[in-house]
C-alpha cells in the first residue's frame, strides 16, 4: 500500500503531466475518461505475434541507444522469461475455450494490445483474464505500472436479447489515469483507431482545468446559476450539490445536469481531491461527460475536445474563454429531436471510414479500373453499409455529400486522403 508521501509525489505528477500536456496540445480541455464498443464483426484479427509472442528477447531502439536507457543482460533475460511465459499462458488457456468463445478471447486480447500501444509504450495488456465488468463476463486489464488504468469487456453475463447483442460487442474502458499518462498524439490515433473499426463512443469526460482557481471564486457559481446563466436552450440544468453553495466545508462539488440525459457538468475542487483540504492552489475543475444514452458521440470529442466543449452550452464557452483559450463551439445534440442529425452523423462516420481507411484503394479503382467493370462493381455494392441500413437512400443521399465535405475540411480523413487527392487531381 503506498503511503502519503507516494501519493503526493504520484499527484505532482499528474498536475504536471496536464500542465505539460496543456502546453504541447491545440486543445486547453483535457480527455479525462473515455469507452466505447465495437461490434465482433469489426474488431480486429488477433496477429500471430499477440497470440504466439516470441520468446527472444527484443534489441534496444536507436532511440534507447541515445538516451542511454539500453537494457541490461540481466534485463534482456527477465524479459525473455516473461515473454515465454505469456506465450504458454495464452497457448494454454485457448485450449480450454470453446470454439464459440474463441474468436471472442482472441479478438478482445488483441483490442487490448491494440490500445495499449496507441496509449503508448509504458502500456501493456495483461494476459490474465479478469471477472467481467457492466454485465460483460470476461475481460483483460491495460495496466502502467502495475496499476489497472483501463480494461477490455467480452462476453455477455446476462440472458436475453439484450445480453446477446452484447455478446457480440468487445468493450474498451480507459479510466482518467490511462488518458493522463498517455503519449502525445494519442487521442488523434485512438480516433482513428474507434472510426476503423466502425466504433460507438458510449462515455467520454472533457475536463477543463484552472490551476490557479477561477477568477471570482467559488463563490461566483450559486448567482451564475441563479441568473439562467448556466442555462441552455431556455432550460435551466438540474443542480446539486455535496456541500453548500456558499463554500462551507471542504473538497466541494456542484453538478449539473444528470447521467440519465448523457450530460453531466461537475465543478469540484480537484486540489483538494488530490492534496487534500490544506492544497492552497484553489485549483478547480469543471469536467463534462458526456454519455450515449440520448446521443451519438463523434470521435470528435477526441480531436476537438475544446470545440464539443465549447458546444456543450454558452456557459461552458465563456468558461473556456477564460482559461484562454477560443473555440468553435460544437454541439452534441440529442437524437429524438434532431433526426437528421443523427443521419449527418452517420454519413460523417462512414465519409471519414472511406477517406481514412478505403480511401488509397477507392482512389485505385477509379484510376486503373474500365468504365464496365466499375459500373459492374458498383452494381454488385448496391446494399447500403450496416449502419446507414435503417435510413432511406433519399435520406443517405440528401446528407452524404454534405459529410463528405465537412471530413474533408475538418482534415480528420487525413490518413488516406491526401494521397487519393493527388491520385485524383493526375486523374483530371
Amino acid at each position: 500500500m503506498k503511503n502519503a508521501n507516494d501519493l503526493v509525489l504520484v499527484n505532482n505528477e499528474i498536475k504536471l503531466r496536464l500542465q505539460i500536456e496543456r502546453q504541447a496540445s491545440s486543445n486547453l480541455v483535457h480527455v479525462d475518461w473515455i469507452a466505447f464498443t465495437v461490434q465482433m464483426r469489426h474488431a480486429p484479427v488477433p496477429t500471430v505475434e499477440t497470440l504466439f509472442p516470441s520468446s527472444e528477447p527484443r534489441s534496444c531502439s536507436y532511440a534507447e541507444a541515445r538516451l542511454g536507457l539500453v537494457a541490461t543482460e540481466k534485463d534482456l533475460e527477465r524479459e525473455a522469461f516473461f515473454r515465454q511465459y505469456h506465450r504458454e499462458k495464452i497457448v494454454a488457456m485457448l485450449r480450454e475455450f470453446e470454439d464459440e468463445d474463441y474468436t471472442a478471447h482472441t479478438q478482445a486480447f488483441q483490442m487490448a494490445e491494440d490500445v495499449a500501444a496507441i496509449l503508448g509504450p509504458d502500456f501493456i495488456a495483461n494476459s490474465d483474464l479478469c471477472r467481467g465488468l457492466n454485465f460483460y463476463k470476461h475481460r483483460y486489464n491495460i495496466e502502467r505500472c502495475g496499476r489497472t488504468v483501463g480494461w477490455v469487456g467480452f462476453l455477455s453475463v446476462a440472458k436475453g436479447a439484450r445480453s446477446e447483442a452484447q455478446a457480440k460487442t468487445i468493450h474498451v474502458n480507459l479510466e482518467g489515469m490511462a488518458c493522463t499518462f498517455a503519449k502525445a498524439g494519442w487521442r488523434e490515433e485512438l480516433a482513428d483507431y474507434i472510426d476503423e473499426h466502425r466504433g460507438l463512443i458510449t462515455r467520454c469526460d472533457l475536463a477543463l482545468d484552472f490551476f490557479q482557481g477561477v477568477a471570482g471564486g467559488w463563490a461566483r457559481f450559486k448567482p451564475e446559476y441563479d441568473a439562467g446563466l448556466m442555462d441552455h436552450m431556455g432550460r435551466r440544468p438540474k443542480a446539486k450539490a455535496w456541500d453548500e453553495w456558499d463554500g462551507l466545508g471542504e473538497g466541494r462539488s456542484i453538478y449539473l445536469g444528470s447521467r440519465q440525459a448523457g450530460k453531466l457538468t461537475n465543478i469540484y475542487e480537484k486540489g483538494k481531491q488530490l492534496f487534500g483540504a490544506k492544497d492552497a492552489t484553489d485549483w478547480t475543475r469543471i469536467e463534462l461527460r458526456y454519455g450515449n444514452q440520448k446521443r451519438i458521440l463523434p470521435t470528435d470529442l477526441l480531436r476537438n475536445p475544446d470545440g464539443c466543449f465549447a458546444g456543450a452550452s454558452a456557459w461552458h464557452s465563456t468558461m473556456l474563454g477564460e482559461a484562454g483559450a477560443m473555440a468553435a463551439p460544437l454541439p452534441i445534440k440529442t437524437e429524438p429531436r434532431l433526426p437528421e442529425q443523427t443521419i449527418l452523423a452517420e454519413c460523417v462516420r462512414n465519409a471519414r471510414w472511406a477517406m481514412s481507411t478505403a480511401g488509397k484503394s477507392l482512389a485505385l479503382a477509379f484510376q486503373y479500373l474500365d468504365e464496365e467493370t466499375l459500373v459492374g462493381f458498383v452494381v454488385n455494392c448496391a446494399e447500403m453499409p450496416n449502419r446507414l441500413s435503417k435510413f432511406s437512400r433519399e435520406e443517405v443521399a440528401r446528407h452524404y455529400a454534405q459529410a463528405f465535405k465537412q471530413v474533408s475540411a475538418s482534415g480528420s480523413g487525413r490518413t488516406g486522403f491526401k494521397a487519393d487527392q493527388a491520385i485524383t487531381e493526375e486523374i483530371q
